[in-house]
């Protein structure tokens, strides 16, 4: 007996021996996704020069084989997917729902990359969706990115802890850098030259715990088969080097989001010798406590204009910051967002991003097409001039909760990038996490080879979400035409008579409310105990209650100017109704509760005064934003504790005071109330209170129902 245990470990030793570090890492992936499954999957590494897997059966067991752990990830994401048609978040607390019985493959399937890159993330994503995140929530995010077969993450977490040691190096106090960061949450506005010392000075102790979290998450997504994105210097200086160096070629931001002077930027031209200086000792700590994989991200021109427009002045600042990085490192590759090309198109000419992206090596650096839904620069820059480029799709502003996207019109774009443009990637550049997930993985399925035709792809989605048959072919049919620019419940907007009061928070929709109501409805006549397609019962029901407010308000006004007094007060009271439902059904997902999200941020404070600064931060963002009015409800969220702490004391506000107007007999001024609005939307930031929401329901579908019936 003792015999036969040795040679077992003996033999269990050799096969262990045998497993390679991309196998390896393969199989630590299934054991924290599928861990029931894992002992049943065998991973095979086969290398080959372009991405590809393959999944089949044998005996009981699953082999899936890959050409590297990237390709053996995303084998195992299909294989959950269309095999196990089971859902798999990207947010930890909705883990993967797999059958009891493992699902073989009735067929060997196989896929092969379409493109060789598939990108995630975006900067605003940091601030929106990322800022309270601590280690396990990315590593999940981290295998659920796997999964997707994505192997170009951005990674610009942790960059503070490097941008203090060179600093330091040029003089200046750690007071002073201090003060140049912003709050958390708003960093990557300041990452990207837009903002400073906005809810500043950021603590140091978020500083050095940014900098051991960025340690864990590059070194797992390299382990994961990813190059992650890392930053480098992109001209943005702290006020003090005015004064350490005058004659620098120093210019300043003028404006931005409507921030003073005060917050406003300042930025190195990269043609001031000042410029290489400063590159060189950013690179060299930075690949000290990160390492790299030579590509990197960074943007000189983020929504603010440069020093000239002169087409060859825009071409040497394109040449001389690329030369400072790959005086560094030879083989740098810039990775740089095309969301300025669309941004501010009006300057950003045929001409002018010839010069600029002409003038650097060809290869050299690759542009993110970021917001191809909306206009695919490629088509109108000749494939950015023979420069490489990634389609993606953006599909969200600020963290709104929204139904949104236009699935067709993208699926058509795709098809055309991948057999006309030349695209060298695919991928996705969502500011936040929000709604939708399902439209990112269909983007990302995209860039392989094998995942059916659309109305296939939406048929496993209603399988993997519980969902009735046609469920989300229909709902591609008729609810996700379009995706604009700031497209949220009107709940969420400061409230006013007509229309919408901002383009922040367009609340119009390319459907009918009816046609949502009536997918609602089906869905509920249905229910299921999935988290998936109870996720999907609380996001719809919230988009309805949002839909129906916005028909109510409309009723409400048209009311107000007949002077019908009665008909104004019942709209009223129906309309605070809608308001309490929208918390009470928001309360039922995790993702939809400001708690959540206020208890995250507060988690990494030493001190009830830190707790007091990072609660601020958290509210700061997702309301008012800034300390003037002009992205005030950008980042709007249909969140239960948000709604009753804070939207509904706007409309319950603005509501009596209409109501008083008539009753007393002199006309509601908008102006007035704005003024007022203002002074609270403030003072309720100020405030930044803990937040209580309700329970969640104990069955979400029966508060569906009782909800369904007051519409």
């Amino acid at each position: 007996m003792r015999h036969s245990f040795v040679l077992a470990l003996l033999a269990a030793a050799c096969l262990s021996a045998c497993i390679s570090p991309q196998e390896k890492a393969a199989m630590q992936l299934a054991r924290r996704v599928a861990p029931q499954y894992a002992d049943n999957l065998v991973f095979r590494h086969c290398p080959d020069t372009t991405d590809s897997y393959s999944i089949e059966a044998k005996g009981q067991k699953v082999r899936i084989s890959g050409s590297n752990v990237n390709s053996m990830a995303a084998g195992l994401g299909r294989y959950l997917r269309d095999v196990c048609e089971a859902d798999v978040s990207w947010y930890k607390e909705q883990p993967a729902e797999l059958p009891a019985v493992m699902p073989l493959p009735d067929s060997a399937i196989s896929c092969k990359a379409l493109v060789p890159r598939r990108f995630f993330l975006n900067y605003c994503t940091f601030g929106y969706e990322m800022p309270w995140w601590q280690w396990d929530q990315w590593e999940h995010f981290i295998d659920w990115m796997a999964l997707q077969g994505i192997n170009l993450p951005l990674a610009i977490t942790g960059q503070e802890s490097v941008w203090q040691e060179v600093w330091r190096s040029f003089g200046m106090s750690d007071g002073q850098i201090r003060a140049w960061f912003t709050g958390p949450a708003h960093l990557p506005w300041h990452r990207m030259c837009n903002i400073d010392g906005v809810d500043g000075p950021l603590p140091q102790g978020w500083i050095d715990a940014q900098e051991q979290l960025q340690k864990r998450i590059i070194a797992r997504e390299r382990e994961l088969g990813m190059k992650p994105v890392l930053p480098a210097f992109a001209g943005h200086i702290p006020a003090e080097f005015k004064e350490l160096y005058p004659e620098a070629q120093i210019t300043d931001i003028t404006h931005w989001g409507g921030f003073d002077a005060d917050y406003l930027p300042h930025f190195l031209s990269p043609q001031d010798t000042l410029y290489a200086v400063i590159q060189k000792k950013f690179l060299e700590v930075q690949t000290r406590k990160y390492g790299t994989d030579h590509i990197y991200g960074f943007d000189l021109f983020n929504e603010v204009d440069p020093p000239s427009w002169d087409p060859q002045t825009l071409a040497a600042y394109g040449a001389q910051a690329y030369g400072t990085v790959a005086a560094v490192e030879p083989d740098a590759e810039w990775l740089q967002m095309g969301w300025m090309f669309y941004y501010d198109r009006a300057h950003w000419t045929r001409e002018n991003i010839e010069a600029y992206l002409g003038a650097i090596p060809r290869g050299k650096v690759t542009i993110l097409d970021y917001y191809t839904e909306n206009v695919p620069v490629w088509k109108l820059t000749d494939s950015f001039f023979g420069q490489p480029y990634v389609f993606c799709y953006l599909g969200n502003f600020g963290g709104n909760i929204r139904l949104a996207g236009p699935f067709h019109t993208e699926s058509e774009r795709i098809t055309e990038a991948l057999q006309e443009g030349g695209t060298g990637g695919i991928g996705c550049t969502l500011e936040g996490f929000g709604l939708n997930r399902w439209l990112y993985e269909y983007v990302l399925e995209r860039a392989w080879s094998g995942c059916g035709n659309d109305a296939q792809w939406l048929a496993g989605l209603d399988r993997r979400h519980h969902s009735p048959d046609g469920f989300w072919q229909a709902m591609a049919d008729s609810v996700y035409l379009r995706g604009s620019f700031s497209e949220c419940a009107l709940i969420c907007g400061r409230p006013c008579l007509m229309s919408y009061y901002n383009w922040r928070v367009i609340h119009t929709t390319p459907y009918e409310h009816g046609v949502l109501l009536r997918a609602w409805k089906k869905l509920l006549e249905s229910p299921s105990e999935s988290e998936a397609w109870q996720s999907d019962a609380v996001a719809i029901g919230c988009q309805v209650i949002g839909n129906r407010f916005a028909e109510l308000r409309d009723e409400f006004s048209r009311a107000y100017f007949s002077h019908d007094i009665a008909l104004t007060e019942e709209l009223a009271a129906r309309m605070k109704c809608l308001l309490k439902d929208a918390d009470s059904l928001a309360a039922c997902h995790e993702r939809f509760r400001l708690d959540r999200w206020i208890a995250d941020a507060e988690a990494f404070a030493t001190s009830e005064e830190e707790k007091a600064y990072y609660r601020h931060n958290a509210w700061h963002i997702i309301t008012t934003w800034g300390y003037g009015q002009t992205l005030n409800d950008y980042a709007s969220r249909l969140w239960s504790g948000l709604v009753s702490h804070y939207y509904a004391r706007r409309w319950e506000l603005f509501l009596d005071e209409v109501i008083k107007a008539m009753n007393e007999g002199y006309l509601f001024s908008q102006k007035e109330f704005d003024i007022v609005c203002w002074n609270l939307e403030r003072q309720m930031v100020q405030e930044a209170a803990s937040v209580q929401c309700p329970e969640p329901a104990a069955d979400v579908s029966a508060l569906c129902r009782e909800i369904l019936e007051r519409l």
